[in-house]
């Protein structure tokens, strides 16, 4: 059993809830579509929503104007609409300034975006520091296009000075040190990038937020790059101060789990994951450290330096749905998003789980059977002890005296030992209570 506690119906109901609230939704760097999907967000967790001016200068980037967009179409000269923002979020251009114009098809193929290996996708692209414009579209629809027509093409969109949004939720623990998980909101409607993080990672927060958490913790929820890059730079020694974290990202699709590590690899972040993945019976991959990725080569660069993996359920770039309209609530649903959640909650119960212990009685052997933790009857060989509701192996019990030191936490004891976390930390709990350990100041 875990450290934290969740009801598997509520929790479906939830997922599946925000995945139709959330999915139509147009998001890009800046925007409405963003301030509203952090307002659904914000009815499960308080969100401290936060906005920073058109213009600002954070490190050697300046934030960029916000986009916003009322309709877009491409129509033949019957003025049928061969392509509808409307229907898709994905058929325009992220970021495509204003444009109202007649062209050959010539003209308009030179603005085209397709995918010749998936015919019936609608590809995802963007523009977002350089003005210009564009649509994207099946295919098997661009072939259909008449080369003698003359298309009338229209985008109604605005590039003011406003403001970018972006929000953080901490969660204080018994002690300050804190994780951080972060994940991003600027991808318009596509389910597993990165819909999918965004659940997970509110579902997350809420979970923990019921509990009395013996860690801290900072949920971060940022437009990619551009947002973290902002956050970074206006919460630049919270951020030194960050133990280690997570990027949520990709978690909802069909296939199998994998992990990128952080880019120290012997960081014990990674070995949680994959105590994680032991623990729960989980085939999965492992991918190296890449600069390649989503936020980690922020929250990871010189400055900074924390090490921040990410469990992944269908990777970016491993699927062939990646950017485009297949990554739907058909290729993502709820069962699962549920398997990732729980991959996750098995982390942090893990890193709940880390606490130093000192041995009180230092003087040789604790007298084991004094307290009720040595069997009646010895001899035999790995030996359990009876009396509790649930046996506690004798080894494990005689390898946290003798490792409790002051100097080594739980995880130290379970790489060095290959004893579960979790249990470690169970019998060293009823240890404590019995006086033989305390934690260690």
């Amino acid at each position: 059993m875990g450290i934290f506690k969740i009801e598997d119906n509520k929790l479906s109901r939830q997922i599946n809830l925000l995945l139709e609230k959330l999915f139509p939704i147009n998001r890009s760097l800046t925007g409405e579509g963003n301030l509203k999907t952090l307002e659904i967000l914000n009815e499960i967790i308080p969100l401290n929503i936060k906005y920073i001016n058109s213009g600002e200068k954070v490190f050697d980037w300046t934030i960029p104007k916000v986009w916003s967009i009322k309709t877009a179409y491409v129509k033949d000269s019957s003025g049928k609409k061969i392509i509808d923002f409307g229907d898709n979020n994905l058929h325009v251009v992220n970021y495509s300034i204003p444009i109202n114009k007649k062209v050959t098809f010539k003209e308009l193929e030179l603005r085209l975006h397709t995918l010749k290996d998936l015919p019936k996708a609608i590809p995802y692209r963007t523009s977002y520091y350089k003005e210009d414009w564009g649509f994207c579209i099946q295919y098997e629809k661009f072939l259909k296009l008449d080369k003698n027509e003359t298309y009338e093409v229209f985008i109604d969109s605005k590039l003011e000075n406003k403001s970018m949004v972006y929000a953080d939720f901490t969660i204080k623990g018994e002690i300050n040190k804190e994780y951080a998980f972060s994940t991003y909101f600027c991808h318009p409607s596509m389910a597993n990038d990165n819909l999918s993080g965004l659940i997970i990672q509110t579902l997350l927060a809420s979970m923990i937020s019921k509990q009395n958490p013996y860690y801290s913790y900072r949920f971060i929820f940022v437009p990619e790059t551009i947002g973290a890059i902002t956050y970074c730079s206006l919460n630049t020694q919270i951020m030194k101060n960050i133990e280690a974290g997570f990027i949520l990202s990709n978690v909802g699709g069909p296939g199998n789990f994998s992990f990128k590590e952080s880019f120290d690899n012997k960081h014990y972040i990674n070995f949680v994951i994959e105590q994680a993945f032991k623990d729960l019976k989980l085939k999965y991959k492992t991918y190296p450290f890449d600069i390649h990725g989503s936020d980690e080569r922020q929250y990871s660069s010189i400055n900074f330096r924390i090490n921040m993996p990410s469990v992944h359920k269908d990777k970016y770039y491993e699927y062939k749905e990646y950017h485009t309209s297949l990554d739907n609530l058909d290729f993502v649903n709820s069962d699962n998003l549920m398997q990732s959640f729980y991959v996750y909650k098995k982390i942090i119960d893990i890193l709940e789980s880390n606490r130093t212990y000192l041995n009180n009685k230092t003087e040789c052997e604790v007298h084991l059977g004094k307290y009720d933790l040595y069997p009646k009857m010895s001899g035999h060989i790995n030996q359990k002890v009876s009396g509790e509701k649930n046996e506690l192996e004798l080894d494990q019990i005689l390898w946290l005296l003798f490792l409790c030191d002051g100097s080594k936490n739980i995880l130290e004891i379970s790489k060095h030992t290959s004893f579960n976390p979790i249990k470690l930390f169970n019998i060293a709990e009823k240890l404590k209570k019995k006086g033989i350990l305390s934690i260690a100041k």
